[in-house]
């Protein structure tokens, strides 16, 4: 099916692109915020991902895609920077909207995130050969090291609301990776990556999706007192 990939691109947008004008939580008056946002955050990682693509760090099945092309990636690659950071991000806050108590205590946020900081430092050091991996989890640990320098809270509720996000996100990227069809819709060479496995998804892509999103919720919370003054 040479649309797949587009599919599943407008699949995961078409639900909460719709909520988004419910009248209670009107997600739609934090769009100047989020748009702004998750474009910015799309340039370095479709830098990245043109990068990885030429190097042939991964890769992509035409037999899925409809075949038009963006600085040598298939433009639902491209797509996929826009539609799932938003679909994640809308996830993020209606938790918060619907939950508003629900976040780690300080303490325990600010455990979690050395130890993952420590952890992402120990790969990095023992797999400075693997590129996917070395780059990956050098963001993560960039973004983690930011949070504790600037006392970040986000952290507090990202735990908690990017595990329940973590769902579609395996159902959105086992489906690319080649879960439940004959093939797969983007390839990984191993060589490149730790090469532990989720499913089909190789470990690396949960923390490029955390710090997409952490990046993206970090700038529309800086983004929301200049367009959402009262």
């Amino acid at each position: 099916m040479t649309a797949l990939y587009f599919i599943i691109n407008l699949s995961s947008l078409s639900i909460p692109f719709l909520y988004s004008f419910e009248k209670k939580m009107r997600f739609i008056q934090y769009w100047k915020s989020v748009f702004l946002a998750i474009s910015i955050v799309a340039i370095p990682f479709l830098i990245w991902d043109v990068w990885f693509t030429n190097m042939g760090v991964w890769g992509f099945n035409s037999a899925y895609l409809l075949g038009p092309k963006i600085a040598n990636l298939p433009f639902e690659e491209v797509l996929f920077f826009f539609f799932i950071p938003y679909a994640s991000i809308f996830t993020h806050y209606a938790l918060l909207y619907f939950f508003p108590k629900l976040a780690l205590p300080k303490k325990l946020t600010k455990l979690i995130t050395i130890g993952l900081l420590i952890v992402a430092i120990v790969i990095v050091f023992f797999n400075y050969d693997k590129w996917y991996t070395l780059i990956n989890f050098s963001v993560f640990a960039a973004l983690l090291i930011y949070a504790l320098v600037t006392k970040d809270t986000i952290l507090k509720s990202f735990y908690l609301t990017f595990l329940v996000v973590l769902i579609p996100f395996f159902i959105v990227n086992g489906l690319l990776t080649g879960s439940f069809i004959e093939d797969q819709v983007v390839w990984y060479n191993n060589a490149e990556n730790l090469g532990f496995r989720m499913g089909t998804v190789p470990v690396e892509d949960a923390f490029y999706a955390f710090s997409m999103l952490y990046g993206g919720t970090v700038l529309i919370e800086k983004f929301k007192p200049i367009f959402n003054k009262k």
